[in-house]
């Protein structure tokens, strides 16, 4: 299983993710059921202060209505007949400028006879038991009002019917003499007020606390998949790190036993080594230069000096040296492995430009491993070329580090190749033990500095060589 796929696997933000998800939608929930029920509380604290409204408002129009028509007209006229349309005019004219600043949609005014006397509307004048049980109960002197709403249920349901109208009925009473309304009951009076704009007003809150309520919770809403998708990735990038490490750290165990092994195994071959090599010497110094023999003894210890080479590389590998430090030279360093790979250069045709602008300051470091790590580097580079070629060397250096740049202008590496390249044993050569750039890597390391390799652009590989100016082991 990839690293990827086991990462997948680790999803510990997802219970709290649903557990703080789903009180989200449980606080929404009851903050719309607490609006829905402080609205109706509203509601009904609005139906409340209209039913008292309209009792003022009916005493007040009981009053005026007593004083200003019922007794001048008794006493002009001698006696009521709202049939006549004079007497109409003047109560007409006496309602309106009472109820002219209140929203009131209808005045109905009835007889004992449960006739309309009166009306805002003038068809229902005349009409006869239309006042159902709320005049019934005016006439009995117990004033009554209900709220009348008209639209579909769930328009009525949820506050925003299309018509809120409050209707209220009330007796129509004598006055006495500084007693109020406390004569007898000479008709009803029937008020219809318009309470739509307040009803709409009141839905208008209701829809203003879901919506800042759907809004503030979809803002934590937000906010908490952005961190529980941070923090996600951070424990993903964590998991995966500690994966690799562990990786890492199962093959750094696995090639220290392979080391050692090897090392063991380097020992043991290395003595019958040198006395094949010194035997095969030997001989070929007894044998004259005409004996066929003689190329077999020079095979011998070409072959001898190469596979004592492989087990160097190995030794070189399995147990690498502590730096002995000491101010060097970069450059001198460098001149040095140019000075040891003249002659090959000038065989195969390879040429190595240095771009030095600056004199370097000497560094601590051990001289013989750089030059073996340099070494390693420019031979590698030599083979990416096997036409020939030019390798150019960059040294820079700031406050705290000097950095060696190693060109080449072979094909480079394929990208997947790139993270293998330091791995022990892995080689794109035909020849070679794969360990060149391992040792590359252990040497810069035991110097507190750090080496990478990436493709050119152009083409070609780049070799970087960071070590540090003042820092020791």
């Amino acid at each position: 299983m990839s690293l990827s796929k086991s990462v997948e696997k680790v999803k510990p933000f997802r219970l709290v993710k649903y557990f703080t998800i789903a009180s989200l939608i449980v606080v929404f929930m009851g903050t719309v059921t607490l609006s829905f029920f402080n609205v109706h509380w509203v509601k009904a604290l609005q139906q409340e202060k209209s039913e008292e409204f309209a009792r003022l408002l009916v005493e007040n129009l009981n009053h005026q209505v007593f004083i200003q028509f019922s007794i001048p007209v008794a006493l002009k006229y001698g006696r009521i007949q709202l049939r006549d349309k004079e007497q109409r005019d003047i109560l007409d004219k006496v309602v309106r400028s009472t109820l002219h600043s209140f929203k009131v949609d209808r005045v109905n005014l009835y007889d004992l006879e449960h006739t309309v006397s009166y009306s805002f509307d003038e068809n229902l004048i005349g009409k006869k038991d239309i006042g159902g049980q709320g005049y019934l109960d005016a006439l009995n002197g117990k004033s009554s009002s209900k709220l009348v709403q008209t639209g579909r249920w769930m328009e009525i349901m949820f506050g925003f019917s299309k018509e809120n109208k409050m209707i209220t009925f009330a007796p129509f009473r004598a006055e006495k003499s500084l007693a109020g309304l406390s004569g007898p009951v000479l008709g009803v009076i029937e008020i219809v007020q318009d309470l739509s704009e307040d009803y709409q007003s009141i839905f208008q809150f209701q829809v203003y606390v879901i919506s800042t309520s759907m809004v503030v919770m979809g803002s934590l809403l937000i906010i908490l998949i952005f961190i529980v998708k941070r923090g996600e990735s951070i424990i993903e990038q964590r998991a995966l790190e500690r994966l690799r490490l562990k990786e890492k750290l199962s093959r750094a165990e696995h090639f220290s036993s392979l080391g050692e092994m090897v090392a063991g195994v380097s020992h043991e071959i290395r003595n019958p080594l040198g006395i094949i090599r010194s035997s095969a010497e030997l001989l070929k110094k007894k044998v004259s230069s005409d004996r066929p023999s003689l190329s077999i003894a020079d095979i011998i210890v070409e072959e001898s000096n190469r596979l004592n080479n492989i087990i160097t590389d190995f030794l070189n590998y399995a147990k690498p040296k502590q730096p002995d430090f000491s101010l060097c030279r970069i450059e001198d360093i460098i001149q040095k492995n140019i000075n040891f790979l003249s002659a090959q250069m000038d065989k195969n045709g390879y040429r190595i430009v240095t771009d030095i602008r600056r004199s370097v300051p000497d560094i601590p470091a051990d001289d013989a491993m750089l030059y073996q790590a340099f070494l390693n580097i420019l031979i590698n580079a030599m083979q990416s070329m096997p036409g020939g070629g030019v390798i150019s060397i960059g040294i820079d250096y700031d406050e705290e580090h000097i950095r060696l740049f190693f060109d080449d202008g072979g094909k480079g590496f394929p990208e997947d190749l790139l993270e293998k390249i330091w791995d022990p044993f892995f080689t794109t050569k035909e020849k070679g033990t794969g360990l060149g750039l391992g040792i590359v890597k252990k040497i810069i390391e035991s110097h507190v500095g750090k080496v990478t390799i990436q493709n050119r652009r152009e083409s070609g590989t780049r070799v970087k060589v960071q070590l540090p100016r003042y820092h020791g082991p």
